[in-house]
């Protein structure tokens, strides 16, 4: 097991930490968008944006090749198809519940890879994430990107549960 710390600098950035070294960079384009750029201190960098007219669908590109993309199932689960690494896996990130608002990765075989724990900055009005891994996360050749874009999907859903509640009110 490890623990990740995702701490955000503003709005727009996500910086990704292991025992004080930065592991990589989620950098939004602007406030409220999901189109990002994922950037790991190896050079490593892919451009994160929605597809299609109403961007359910997210895709995750090297260049001009999608390498995973996920979107959001009507129970709440966002559905990741990843195609890292040259084999194609599915993984799903999941909120625990309401009152607890953790977020769990599980694998397709059910097996829980990483807990993400947000936490609100009231001074800021953005979220810093502990984040608690599995060996068996901790064996992933990709593991770095799939945590950065665990962490996109859970500001995707966050925003998406923001954007309906406002809708609620309305």
């Amino acid at each position: 097991m490890a623990e990740y710390l995702v701490n955000s600098t503003d709005a727009l950035t996500f910086t990704v930490l292991a025992n004080a070294t930065v592991l990589g960079t989620l950098k939004y384009a602007e406030w409220f968008s999901f189109e990002s750029v994922l950037t790991l201190t190896d050079g490593t960098s892919l451009r994160i944006e929605p597809k299609g007219f109403w961007g359910t669908t997210v895709e995750v590109k090297d260049q001009t090749a999608v390498v995973l993309s996920f979107n959001m199932h009507w129970n709440g689960n966002i559905v990741l198809k990843s195609r890292l690494g040259g084999t194609n896996k599915a993984f799903v990130v999941q909120n625990r519940g309401v009152l607890k608002n953790d977020f769990v990765l599980v694998d397709k075989e059910g097996h829980e890879l990483l807990t993400i724990r947000p936490t609100l900055k009231w001074n800021k009005a953005n979220y810093d994430y502990t984040v608690t891994s599995t060996e068996i996360f901790e064996t992933l050749e990709v593991k770095n990107i799939l945590l950065l874009v665990a962490i996109h999907c859970t500001n995707y859903y966050m925003s998406m549960m923001f954007a309906s509640a406002m809708i609620a009110t309305m």
